[in-house]
This record gives C-alpha cells, sequence and structure tokens, in this order.
C-alpha cells in the first residue's frame, strides 16, 4: 500500500508524491456506478434472520450465566454479552439509515426495539448520526469524533484533557456524549428541543426518549424482583463493554492511520472528500458478529447499502478509489493490534489548527 510520502508516476512521466488531501481524480458516480447493483437491494427477511440470532445469543448468555452464577464465567459472559449489545446497535443503526429494509414503519419498529434494549434514543442518535454521515470530515460541521479547534482545545481544563486523551476513559464516553454532546457544541439526544432537532423531529424525539425511560423502568423493575446485584452483573457490566466497543469502533474509523488524515473547511470539503478519509478495520473473528460494521469507506459514502452487501461493494470500488482506500491491516482471531493503535493516536491527535481549509491532527507534546 502507497504511504502519504511515496511517490507516484503521473501522466506525463513525473514522479509526484501522493496527497491524500487533493481532490480525488474520480467523483462519487464512478463509485457508485462501480458496485454491482443487487449490492442495494435490501432484504427485510434477511435483516430480521440477524435480529433473531443475535436477539436468540442475548437470551441464551444471559439464561446461561444466570443459571451456573459463577465467578469464573463472569467476565466471560460479560465480554460477549457486551459484544452481542454492539451487535444489536448495529442492527439497530442500519434501522436509522434505512438500509435495514425498504419499510420506514419497520425500520423505527425494529430501531426502537433494539436501540431501547441497550439504552440508546433511537430517533435522537438516528439524527445527530445522519449529520455525522452528512458532513464526515468536516472539522466544524461534522457530528462524533470530529477534531477540536486548537482554541476550543486551549480552554479545556487540565483534567478534561486528561479524561479525553488517556486510555480507557475516552471509551467511556458515548452516554456523556447522549446527554451533553461534544467540547464546542451543545444540546441533548434526548431533549426535543435540542439544536440538533428540527421543528417537525421533535415528536420521534419525544417517541425514543420514552421508549429508552420505559427501558429504564424496567430495569429498575428487575432490580427490586431479582436484586440490584444480579441485574449489574447481567446486564450494567455488558452495557459497559457494548459503550467501549462503540466508542473504540467509531474512532478507530476516523483517527490511527499511520500517515495522517485531513480534515476540512469550506470550500475544500466536500461529501465525497469527506468520506474518502474514513478508515477500514479487520476485526477477525468479530466481522461477522458485528455485521461487518469494519467496512466502514463504502457505508460512509453509501449508508443505504445494507451490511451484508458491504464486502462485495468494497470490493468492486477498490479500483476506483485507488490510493484514496487505505487497506485495513489483517487482524488475528482476535483484533487485540486495534489497541496498539488507539493509543498510539491519543498520544498524538489533538486538536487542528483554527484556520485552515485542509488541516491534518496536531500533538500537545506538553501537556499530555
Amino acid at each position: 500500500m502507497l504511504k502519504n510520502n511515496e511517490k507516484n508516476l503521473n501522466f506525463n512521466g513525473v514522479f509526484e508524491e501522493f496527497n491524500p488531501g487533493a481532490p480525488p481524480p474520480f467523483n462519487i458516480a464512478d463509485i457508485r456506478n462501480a458496485i454491482p447493483k443487487h449490492c442495494w437491494v435490501k432484504d427485510p427477511w434477511k435483516s430480521m434472520s440477524y435480529v433473531v440470532r443475535d436477539v436468540v445469543v442475548v437470551f441464551a448468555l444471559a439464561a446461561v450465566a444466570a443459571y451456573f452464577n459463577n465467578w469464573f464465567l463472569w467476565p466471560l459472559y460479560w465480554i460477549a454479552q457486551g459484544t452481542m449489545f454492539w451487535a444489536l446497535f448495529v442492527l439497530g443503526h442500519d434501522c436509522g439509515h434505512g438500509s435495514f429494509s425498504d419499510n420506514p414503519k419497520l425500520n423505527n419498529i425494529v430501531g426502537h426495539f433494539l436501540h431501547s434494549s441497550i439504552l440508546v434514543p433511537y430517533h435522537g442518535w438516528r439524527i445527530s448520526h445522519r449529520t455525522h454521515h452528512q458532513n464526515h470530515g468536516h472539522v466544524e460541521n461534522d457530528e462524533s469524533w470530529h477534531p477540536l479547534t486548537e482554541t476550543i482545545y486551549n480552554s479545556l481544563d487540565f483534567m478534561t484533557k486528561k479524561l479525553r486523551f488517556t486510555f480507557p476513559f475516552p471509551l467511556l464516553a458515548y452516554p456523556v456524549y447522549l446527554w451533553t454532546r461534544t467540547p464546542g457544541k451543545s444540546g441533548s439526544h434526548y431533549h426535543p428541543d435540542s439544536d440538533l432537532f428540527t421543528s417537525k423531529e421533535k415528536n420521534d424525539v419525544v417517541t425514543s426518549t420514552l421508549c429508552w425511560s420505559a427501558m429504564v423502568v424496567l430495569l429498575v423493575e428487575m432490580s427490586f424482583f431479582m436484586g440490584p446485584i444480579q441485574v449489574l452483573k447481567l446486564y450494567g457490566v455488558p452495557y459497559m463493554i457494548f459503550v467501549m466497543w462503540l466508542d473504540l469502533v467509531t474512532y478507530l474509523h476516523h483517527h490511527g492511520h499511520e500517515e495522517k488524515l485531513p480534515w476540512y473547511r469550506g470550500e475544500e470539503w466536500s461529501y465525497l472528500r469527506g468520506g474518502l478519509t474514513t478508515l477500514d478495520r479487520d476485526y477477525g473473528l468479530l466481522n461477522n458478529i458485528h455485521h461487518d460494521i469494519g467496512t466502514h469507506v463504502i457505508h460512509h459514502l453509501f449508508p443505504q447499502i445494507p451490511h451484508y452487501h458491504l464486502i462485495e461493494a468494497t470490493k468492486a470500488a477498490k479500483p476506483v478509489l485507488g490510493k484514496y482506500y487505505r487497506e485495513p491491516k489483517k487482524s488475528g482471531p482476535l483484533p487485540l493490534y486495534i489497541f496498539g493503535i488507539i493509543l498510539n493516536s491519543l498520544k498524538k491527535d489533538h486538536y487542528v489548527s483554527d484556520t485552515g481549509d485542509v488541516v491534518y491532527y496536531q500533538t500537545d507534546s506538553k501537556n499530555l
């Protein structure tokens, strides 16, 4: 794979360095045309089969853990169940994009069922995630894991910086983000009057917040029925593992490449160029479990493609993408290598310049 500092022979026979921040020599229609037409087809029965599979596994794991109630098995259960909660999130994520089926009602019903079960406000998240996709790679307008400008970064107190850039605290950020968003932005995914939403979306947000609240009530009732410690073991710890998965995977889709990735402002930003700053990741045996969410570049450009077609669509698009597609590092059975990537990124990727339309992460070498 070519690195940023490798040189390429242009049409005039002159070697030039590859610039990842330069406009690509293709457009989004070129990529779309390279993807087989059947990759766009959504099969609701196939999508539902994944829901049934995951839900059955979730209940089976909980039943086995509760039956044996063995402290040797509990950690194994927590990791497995937290990973399955993450799988449920990915399916709900497909509902939010409309890649689950062509039926909006089915998407919303399944999305609410899946996301409410893991304490995610479905519509609130769906709308903010749509904003993320529509503005990916834009310094100010991107919604999640976007870079802090130097001014905002310098305005943070020392402890906030430490929590944001010291492992494992960033992997616990998602619940905080749902309530307060990120530094420099305001609003809540639970409040219909948040500036995340338009007036037409308020009723959707209220519905999702009520579903989320119903799940909280259910957990409280379960605590009275079986005891808070048992609920903590069966649900609370797996929920935190799920949160860590979500933060880890979404961070790595936009950070941690061995060469710097560009971020854009102004006229330099476009939907295509922003999408090309995303990264595919290989998660070994977990790829199938969490529905190939690591196949992320094509998903960002075309979120309407169902997850079970992403691998084939990516393979078809790679000849068009060329050097703008960054081949993911191959994982062993378990993706342990990703921890080295995020640790390195947290040490280096701190802020971007307040000015400039094509910028790269800079490092605060004094305070962190």
